[in-house]
């Protein structure tokens, strides 16, 4: 695994095959995968962080079924673009993927999504459109924010030059 700019992500990946997403919290990590022609991210579950290893196996049991292309991982950068505390701790984890992660993992490009405001628009969304109370709301507001992202960068692939 490699972590890859937009540009080798786009030159890499054929026309169709999943795409995986991680929403990376301090407490968990939201999972969501792409369809095969990357039309719709779909929440796939949530990981209860414990340490690194374990971690790592449970994701990769996660995400093996869907059999991934690329592994896409979201980058909290501040209002302004800057990068804060939160981003170093995103950029650790994927160099901790990128070195130790499992065979199937490890393979796999890495590309870091902007994610400003994800879990803060899944959240109002599942408010607003779904009236979920807060404890349902917590359950899957990491995987849901996980597809947002995902989202993000499919509508980027779908949108760049060929």
């Amino acid at each position: 695994m490699a972590i890859i700019d937009f540009a080798g992500l786009s030159a890499q990946l054929g026309r169709d095959g999943k795409l995986a997403a991680l929403d990376l919290g301090t407490r968990t990590i939201g999972v969501a995968a792409s369809d095969l022609r990357r039309m719709l991210a779909s929440p796939v579950g949530v990981i209860r962080r414990t340490k690194l290893a374990p971690d790592l196996v449970a994701l990769d049991a996660m995400l093996a079924p869907h059999h991934p292309l690329a592994l896409v991982l979201g980058l909290p950068l501040n209002m302004d673009g800057t990068e804060g505390p939160r981003c170093q701790s995103v950029r650790q984890f994927a160099t901790n993927l990128v070195n130790h992660a499992p065979p199937a993992l490890r393979e796999l490009p890495l590309f870091l999504q902007d994610e400003r405001l994800s879990t803060a628009a899944v959240t109002r969304g599942m408010i607003d459109d779904y009236d979920m109370t807060r404890a349902r709301r917590a359950e899957r507001v990491d995987a849901a924010a996980a597809a947002w992202i995902l989202e993000s960068t499919l509508q980027r692939l779908a949108n760049a030059p060929p």
